[in-house]
């Protein structure tokens, strides 16, 4: 165990196979062993687990989990990379390996490793599951958030993504990193930064800062929320246009449905001044203020198919 994933070890295995780390997949393998076991204990994986790896690598970290966890499903979209971890991985009858790009694109994950999920959670009692990654950089953004958007939502997120990414997930109201993602994932899960990790822990070293980051999803949060999918589509486009006030943000994102008039009455009914900006406001007042646009608009459908009621 000690000489997997280590950087002669990982810069050997791909020598040996003619391969060097692509730029273009965002491949920054982690080469300290202690950092692949904070990923591990932070996932608290159990027998029951069906754990999803987005980055299969050589196949260090999905080795260590399989003993652990009831199934591994790992992609891989270096089909050069997958091979060299079939090799390491053919003796962990649990692990499913697959070879594709986990997105289909930037707001959706491929359905065929979707499927993969259910169909294996199904087989497993009492199943449970959880993503355990050393996530590519360039995908770590769209495969977190869109997994809190899916039916099958996992219990736990224990990944590695750049310090950046991880500040902006777990960032107050009012400073530089708040964003639309701070609100998405703070209104649907506790957020918790493990470890900072430094680019000498990876191989080829990035230029920044890394973060191990522990997701939790929170159904008492979740439960606010009664449209996730006008949240997540309005939450977005609320912050398009940052430096502008707030109803001129609230009204952009809501200008197929209601009026600059009737965004003022949403703001009024919410004691909301108009010259505040959303990066100002808290989560809560957030879904506060999107559920109240939602209403409206429903309430302003309503009143239009129905003219004699007026």
């Amino acid at each position: 165990m000690t000489e997997r994933q280590t950087l002669s070890f990982l810069a050997k295995t791909l020598e040996r196979a003619g391969l060097q780390p692509k730029t273009k997949y965002g491949q920054n393998f982690l080469v300290d062993l202690n950092l692949l076991d904070i990923l591990i204990k932070g996932a608290e994986i159990q027998e029951n687990d069906v754990i999803l790896e987005v980055g299969t690598g050589v196949g260090s970290l999905s080795k260590l989990m399989a003993p652990l966890a009831g199934a591994v499903i790992t992609v891989e979209i270096d089909r050069d990379l997958q091979a060299l971890a079939a090799k390491e991985l053919k003796s962990c009858k649990n692990v499913t390996m697959l070879s594709f790009d986990a997105l289909r694109n930037k707001n959706h994950l491929r359905e065929e490793m979707l499927t993969t999920v259910r169909e294996t959670l199904a087989r497993i009692p009492n199943s449970r599951f959880k993503l355990v990654a050393n996530l590519p950089y360039n995908v770590a953004t769209p495969i977190i958030s869109n997994l809190l958007s899916i039916d099958t939502v996992p219990e736990r997120m224990v990944v590695t993504i750049q310090k950046e990414l991880a500040q902006r997930i777990v960032a107050s109201p009012s400073c530089k990193d708040y964003s639309a993602l701070s609100i998405w994932m703070q209104s649907l899960c506790d957020c918790e930064i493990l470890r900072i990790l430094p680019p000498s822990v990876f191989w080829p070293s990035p230029k920044v800062d890394s973060a191990i980051i522990r997701v939790t999803p929170n159904a008492a949060k979740r439960s606010r929320i009664v449209d996730l999918e006008y949240y997540h589509t309005h939450l977005r486009s609320l912050f398009f246009h940052r430096r502008k006030f707030l109803r001129s943000q609230l009204h952009t994102a809501t200008q197929e449905d209601l009026s600059k008039a009737e965004v003022d009455e949403v703001l009024e009914s919410l004691g909301l001044e108009a010259n505040l900006r959303a990066e100002q406001l808290s989560v809560e007042q957030i879904i506060q203020m999107l559920e109240a646009t939602r209403q409206k608009t429903i309430a302003k459908d309503a009143a239009a198919s129905n003219p004699s009621d007026k």
